[in-house]
């Protein structure tokens, strides 16, 4: 048991980011918490319409069926409900026959204190607070744009990654940020054999090749890619790392500067990390997207 506790891949999603409730919650802007009790309570049993994770979710689970059942990925779902008007949600999970047991309903407080007491490698809301908590307590986070729920028609999962600031430190953006693109090359040049260190979604990262790993190459459902702004000469310290780090990445997309979003797009991503806002924008509006709210980009 510890063992198998130990190789899950455990995903914790918010009830917004997993279902639609802009309906419910903008009776709770407009009419205040006693309203919006009484209509959740009042439509328990109209299930949810699906939410900007949703199609990401399913996938995930699915994984465990191409693993005869074994339980290897899980989804908690982390709630501002109680567990009064929560039982809307619940509901809704039965209704599209999730396979999700795990709930923490917070009665209007922030449930991201129990992201790492569930032992979660990813945490994904659409409140960017409670992301930046979670970054804060080592876990990878992202704010998941709204922009409509996508299907993406592949049965393979997709993920897709920014370099600097999520799959790396900020350590090199910060050098082209303060000084430049030519310091910036310059300095990547000299430090191509020093593996840069983690980022937030480094964790993450090996878990999903961990996961990878109980397929074949043929049989995978998962697959990864990283979308980076950088070029050569640039290159070659990334690839120094991921070989530092034994992980392996397995498409590479070294774009020079040019806009990712056609790329994605091409790639057919059931989620894009980034932690430029800018880019997230763009990306939106082709594939789920999170903003990881990390770096120097992110300094006020």
């Amino acid at each position: 048991m510890a063992d198998t506790a130990a190789k899950k891949l455990t995903v914790a999603i918010s009830s917004r980011a997993l279902f639609d409730l802009s309906d419910s919650h903008a009776v709770y802007t407009e009419q205040g918490l006693e309203a919006y009790s009484r209509y959740q309570i009042d439509n328990e049993d109209t299930p949810l319409k699906p939410g900007e994770a949703f199609p990401l979710v399913q996938k995930l689970l699915k994984i465990n069926q191409a693993l005869d059942g074994e339980d290897r990925v899980e989804i908690i779902l982390l709630s501002r409900n109680s567990a009064d008007t929560g039982l809307r949600v619940f509901n809704s999970i039965q209704h599209y026959q999730l396979d999700i047991s795990r709930a923490a309903f917070c009665s209007g407080e922030s449930p991201h204190r129990y992201v790492a007491a569930f032992g979660s490698h990813l945490f994904l809301s659409t409140d960017a607070n409670d992301v930046r908590d979670a970054l804060n307590q080592g876990i990878a986070a992202a704010t998941l744009l709204t922009k409509g729920t996508r299907s993406v028609d592949s049965e393979t999962l997709r993920f897709a990654f920014d370099g600097d600031a999520v799959l790396f430190s900020d350590e090199a953006e910060r050098v082209y940020k303060q000084e430049g693109l030519e310091a910036f090359a310059e300095s990547e040049q000299q430090s191509a054999r020093t593996p840069l260190t983690g980022g937030p979604f480094r964790e993450f990262l090996s878990a999903l090749q961990n996961l990878q790993s109980e397929f074949s190459r043929d049989d995978c459902p998962i697959r990864t890619a990283l979308f980076t702004a950088r070029s050569a000469p640039a290159h070659e310290r990334v690839i120094r790392t991921l070989r530092a780090w034994n992980i392996r990445i397995d498409e590479s997309l070294f774009l020079g500067g040019m806009p990712k979003a056609e790329f994605l797009r091409a790639y057919g991503a059931d989620v894009f990390f980034d932690d430029q806002q800018g880019h997230c924008d763009l990306a939106s509006e082709h594939v789920a997207t999170g903003h990881v709210p990390h770096g120097i980009a992110n300094k006020a």
